[in-house]
């Protein structure tokens, strides 16, 4: 979902001229809370979450709360305290999925040329349809999701997608909004620098020390000085001010599985000893799931013993994951050592979906996401055999990074 600032002045109509804007952003609205109200519609109007307990966070929000100031990924306890009558809800992962994926096929029916960048949002490239304008195909999707599916959707339609991503934020709630090519220095112009993508506080603040403190104020300066200023980053953040954005929507095969699976020539006889397999083979799944941005909602395990035979057991979580330790925790409960010990051990997650983090750990204070990003970070700079888990203690259960 879009969660960059938008411009209270911005307009809502810059024209009607869509012939030079193939690039559309289509992002649900409020898509949980959404998702929840089809079957609670007597909450409708009233400031509605989904999140964890009083010790988790909000995951979406109704307008109805933002309102108050409650955001997404907010503590629910600060909340509840801005906004006492919220109403909380319990997450349900496996119920946005679905919804999503049969969103991702209504999108996929205008055209192939999809771009799914998280379980609520996508990018499409319409530039091959004939018959139909950029409008025209941004009203029938709404159309359809909101006939098929119950849910709103806004749509941004511009020339790039960093326009299209800004537009479709503006559009919301349940909006369009199109920003001809001729128009997009005047939309940009207007936006705070918050609103361009890759400003984060730091940057705002190094900008805003300089007198820079909008987008029109990047556009009076040159490519270079901006470098000067942030570096190459800030040749980035000048072409996207300036409108300038090459990127193509990237459309691919999405992956089915990720799985690692090694063969013994001794059999292995120790439960320790393919355990500890195990937990390599979670931390290689995970990692890989990170590097995709991609979380998993089914963990397998396949074992094959010392008379070939092959045997596969499977666990759906109750929220996706892409974290190692969640991952073993689960193919460790599968296990159950074949008589005459293992030929074969392999760990696969299933039924993925896009995701930027991992099953929220917030027993442990967030530190196993935290500590297995270090590991990410120390083996893309030393090579993937630089770290690596502890071994597992003999007769325990836990393991250690």
């Amino acid at each position: 979902m879009s969660r960059g600032p938008r411009s209270a002045s911005a307009r809502r109509s810059l024209g009607s001229d869509d012939s030079q804007t193939p690039i559309l952003h289509v992002d649900m609205d409020a898509f949980f809370v959404e998702v929840e109200l089809l079957e609670r519609p007597h909450l409708r109007g009233l400031p509605v979450a989904v999140g964890g307990a009083e010790r988790g966070v909000v995951t979406s929000a109704s307008y109805e709360a933002r309102s108050f100031g409650v955001n997404s990924a907010m503590p629910v306890a600060q909340a509840k305290r801005l906004c006492p009558d919220l109403i909380m809800i319990p997450v349900r992962h496996g119920v946005y999925s679905a919804v999503s994926r049969r969103v991702m096929e209504i999108l996929g029916s205008f055209t192939p040329l999809l771009e799914q960048v998280s379980v609520d949002e996508a990018f499409l490239d319409v530039s091959g349809d004939r018959r139909r304008t950029p409008v025209q195909i941004a009203t029938l999707i709404r159309e359809e999701i909101r006939a098929r599916e119950g849910v709103p959707a806004s749509v941004g339609i511009a020339a790039t997608k960093h326009v299209a991503k800004i537009a479709s934020a503006h559009a919301k709630p349940d909006g369009l909004l199109l920003v001809p090519r001729s128009e997009t220095a005047a939309f940009l112009g207007e936006l705070p620098l918050g609103a361009i993508w890759g400003v984060g506080e730091a940057t705002r603040k190094r900008l805003e020390q300089r007198g820079i403190r909008s987008v029109s104020d990047i556009r009076e300066l040159s490519r270079d000085d901006l470098e000067r200023v942030l570096g190459r980053s800030g040749v980035k953040l000048w072409e996207l001010a300036n409108g300038i954005d090459p990127r193509p929507v990237v459309t691919s095969r999405p992956e089915k599985s990720i799985g690692r699976e090694e063969t013994s020539f001794d059999l292995l006889t120790d439960p320790d000893h393919v355990r500890a397999r195990m937990l390599e083979q979670a931390h290689d799944c995970a990692r890989r799931l990170r590097a995709r941005s991609l979380v998993a909602w089914r963990v397998t395990i396949k074992v094959r013993d010392a008379s070939f035979t092959t045997i596969t057991r499977s666990h759906t979580l109750q929220a996706p994951t892409n974290l190692a330790h969640e991952i073993y925790r689960v193919a460790s409960t599968l296990l159950e050592m074949p008589r005459g010990g293992v030929r074969l051990i392999g760990v696969r997650v299933e039924n993925l979906e896009p995701g930027d983090s991992g099953q929220a750990t917030l027993e442990d204070g967030g530190r196993t996401e935290q500590a297995e990003k270090a590991l990410d970070t120390i083996r893309k700079r030393f090579g993937t055999g630089a770290v690596g888990p502890g071994t597992l203690l003999s007769g325990s259960e836990g393991e250690r990074l």
